[in-house]
């Protein structure tokens, strides 16, 4: 899509910044009053303390015991504080914060590798490295992030870093030749797309920061060509692995860094070479890939979550406005004005993408005027995940086939996700905080990632097998008036040792009336289906009950036996309470029904 358009780049590229340098005094003072001073006040909190350290044995951590989050701890928090200064003093412009950058500046140019422990490889899937090599960089997501910083803060402050210290200006430069653009264009990373090598996020993140290091340091025009040239192509590896529905298989939070970052990715291409690659903007693949958040949204921080997404999200922000505006979606643009006005983060102060920060910043004034409405949802099958969205009045319902080979995938095949009124009734459980196990050959042993903690049957323990070829088949989706429906043979997600035969599942919304989910099995082994609950679940009178939000019916089911799961994965926190609840329901024979009921009292 973008290589073939190659020919209409001009011989000199546009220049492009971000945001207007500091020295640009008229629009920062323009930025709104309550942001500038919200800024001034982040950087004076972290004006106060050292720097904090980054020792060896911290990098160690991960090799050693697979613990990722001790190092990156301090790594994120070294970055957020440096955001925090450089947006103060761009503010402020009076100098009183440039001494704390430089040290800033300067502990992270000292970093010897900018890459995380846990992608410490130059190989995709290969052995991580105990430490970093100063020798031979890597750029991974938060080397080429890094890169991104330094040179934005680089930009922006100008001969003002270069005034309060000499030199250092130049040595930012050179370390982001040596890390990022020399490396990009010489080495070949996995992720910059070879054949018919699948990709992921990391495709367009990566590119995002590499294409806004290389402009932003104003390299020369040979230099910015050849990295235009790469970009395209590894842009093109990107959206080759995307069904023309747009559909991420890596979730709602994952299109955080996927779509959106193809997003920022196309819109530097467009700034900086318009006839060449605005255009891209007006294909339907890439207005379908914009719009893929609007239909994942179940209401307020919640989406329909399958493989390593959380149930809870962060609320929208410029990103998705300024997607939905190049896309030409005014429904994109409306959500994401709405989610950002209904408890939104204005300054982004978790994040540690300056990028993001300077557009959300830019953006404020034009998101707080603009038309801002959560628009009506609307069912949606996307044929390239395999995954239905439908929806009534009181029901919000999700069904994914598709297979077990997706990038970030639990074994997840024929699952269900079902809330009512905006509240979780059959839950996704999500994953916990990542460790070396998470991305290994024992990933599997996570119970997160197991099909038994899905709403899905295991067959005296056997449970779905991990694998492209582990997939749905005979999928039938029905999205008549009145009714939405998938059914789909679900048997060829499981290994041999389960002992089927066929495992047919139907999934049903009639709408204004209830959703049931009939199961037909037939093997060898007898059939236990697992139902996820946030909440405890109240067993009684042939009921399932959730209180306050709804019951459920089994029929052709035994008793049924209540496990609790003590939650207490801080990532997992972020989207249940410290309890949820697998209920296991045994066949009687070779039919089961799960179906909501209307209880008295209940409207």
């Amino acid at each position: 899509m973008l290589s073939e358009r190659l020919g209409q780049i001009p011989d000199a590229l546009s220049g492009f910044a971000i945001a207007p340098a500091g020295q640009d005094r008229a629009r920062w003072q323009a930025l709104p009053g309550d942001l500038r001073a919200a800024l001034v006040a982040a950087g004076e909190a972290a004006l106060s303390g050292d720097w904090p350290a980054l020792p060896a044995t911290l990098y160690l951590g991960y090799t050693r015991n697979g613990n990722r989050v001790d190092f990156e701890t301090v790594y994120f928090a070294r970055r957020r504080r440096l955001n925090d200064l450089v947006l103060a003093e761009c503010v402020e412009w009076q100098g009183r914060f440039l001494d704390a950058i430089v040290d800033g500046l300067w502990a992270i140019a000292e970093e010897s590798g900018w890459q995380l422990p846990a992608h410490n490889s130059y190989v995709r899937g290969g052995p991580r490295f105990a430490l970093p090599d100063p020798q031979r960089p890597v750029i991974d997501l938060f080397a080429a992030e890094t890169g991104a910083l330094l040179a934005a803060a680089r930009q922006l402050l100008g001969a003002a870093l270069e005034e309060a210290a000499p030199g250092l200006s130049a040595r930012l430069e050179s370390e982001l030749h040596r890390r990022i653009i020399q490396p990009y264009l010489t080495q070949h990373f996995w992720w910059m797309g070879n054949g018919d090598e699948p990709m992921n996020n990391w495709t367009v993140w990566c590119t995002q920061n590499v294409l806004w290091t290389v402009f932003a340091l104003e390299t020369d025009n040979d230099t910015c060509s050849a990295v235009v040239r790469k970009a395209s192509g590894s842009i093109d590896a990107f959206l080759k692995d995307y069904g023309e529905d747009g559909a991420c298989e890596e979730g709602a939070q994952y299109y955080r860094h996927a779509g959106l970052c193809l997003f920022n990715a196309l819109a530097t291409l467009s700034a900086i070479a318009p006839e060449a690659f605005a255009p891209v903007f007006q294909q339907p693949k890439i207005r379908n890939i914009a719009e893929y958040i609007l239909n994942v949204h179940v209401d307020r921080r919640r989406y329909f979550n399958f493989a390593d997404c959380a149930a809870v999200c962060e609320p929208c922000s410029a990103r998705e406005y300024l997607f939905g505006k190049a896309v030409g979606s005014e429904a994109l643009a409306a959500f994401a004005a709405a989610d950002w006005a209904d408890g939104g983060d204005t300054l982004l102060k978790g994040e540690i993408n300056l990028g993001y920060r300077l557009q959300a910043l830019f953006t404020a004034a034009e998101m707080r005027v603009a038309e801002a409405q959560y628009p009506e949802k609307k069912d949606v099958f996307y044929p390239s995940v395999g995954l239905l969205i439908a929806r009534d009045d009181r029901f919000q319902l999700a069904v994914k086939a598709g297979d077990n080979g997706d990038s970030h995938n639990h074994n997840d095949v024929g699952s269900v996700t079902l809330y009512r009124d905006g509240k979780p009734f059959l839950i996704d459980v999500g994953v916990g905080t990542y460790t070396a196990k998470t991305f290994s050959p024992k990933r599997y042993e996570i119970w997160t990632m197991q099909s038994a903690f899905h709403n899905l049957p295991t067959f005296e323990g056997v449970m779905q097998q991990d694998g492209e070829a582990y997939a749905a088949r005979d999928v039938a989706v029905d999205l008549a008036d009145g009714q939405a429906s998938m059914s789909m043979e679900i048997a060829g997600a499981y290994p041999p040792e389960a002992g089927l035969r066929s495992y047919r599942r139907t999934v049903r919304l009639v709408k204004g009336s209830h959703v049931e989910i009939h199961d037909i099995h037939e093997g060898d082994r007898p059939a236990e289906l697992s139902l996820m609950f946030g909440q405890e679940p109240q067993i009684e009178d042939g009921l399932i009950r959730l209180h306050g939000v709804g019951a459920l019916a089994i029929e052709g089911g035994g008793a049924p036996r209540v496990e609790t799961i003590d939650i207490d994965d801080a990532r997992l926190r972020g989207s249940w309470p410290e309890t949820i609840y697998r209920v296991l329901i045994p066949f009687v024979g070779r039919e089961l029904r799960v179906r909501t009921v209307e209880e008295q009292g209940e409207q």
